[in-house]
């Protein structure tokens, strides 16, 4: 065929539908699978971002849009300053700066409510390489944690994403993480 040539066409007629996808499968794992299966490898699937200065709804809206729980919070990209989950937008955080500050709830910004980056737990991708998934459940539920980095490189770079849900999900079980304060400034946020 000429690269330039017009490809044909026809007509639809009643009756045409449209074809199912195949359900999106992750391979199922086990307690001693490999941990880098149950990451989210950032060179396979692109980062799902937001600003710190969007809104929490701009931010719950791209949370719907692109599937995820998660965001990563960048002022210019590549650079991460945290993090923003999809608990953050609803929690007691946003509840307590709406008290504190005498606003509406749909005023605050991700920085408003995000993780920093200082507070973010990470794992180097070569412990991932030699890790179980049983490693990576044992290390949510030690930090608390829905949501775990993996990092590589030097500068570090946010390599992977390890997320409770999609563990749970690979798994067909639920995990039960207690979230824990990771600092003296969290605690006392806790207990205001």
């Amino acid at each position: 065929m000429h690269r330039d040539a017009a490809l044909s066409t026809r007509r639809l007629e009643a009756g045409t539908s449209i074809v199912h996808a195949r359900p999106w499968q992750s391979p199922p794992v086990t307690l001693d699978s490999p941990a880098l299966d149950v990451m989210t490898d950032l060179t396979a699937v692109k980062a799902a971002t937001t600003s710190p200065t969007a809104t929490l709804g701009q931010a719950e809206q791209a949370m719907i849009y692109q599937g995820v729980r998660m965001l990563f919070v960048v002022s210019e990209m590549p650079g991460v300053v945290g993090l923003v989950t999809s608990t953050d937008l609803r929690g007691d955080r946003a509840v307590r700066v709406v008290q504190e500050r005498h606003i509406h709830h749909d005023e605050l910004t991700v920085a408003d409510v995000m993780t920093t980056l200082s507070a973010l737990d990470a794992i180097d991708l070569d412990t991932m390489r030699t890790a179980s998934v049983s490693n990576v459940i044992a290390t949510l539920k030690r930090y608390g944690r829905n949501h775990l980095l993996v990092v590589d490189g030097a500068p570090l770079q946010v390599r992977g994403v390890i997320s409770r849900a999609q563990v749970e999900r690979q798994l067909g079980v639920n995990i039960n993480v207690v979230e824990i304060a990771g600092s003296f400034a969290e605690i006392e946020r806790a207990l205001a």
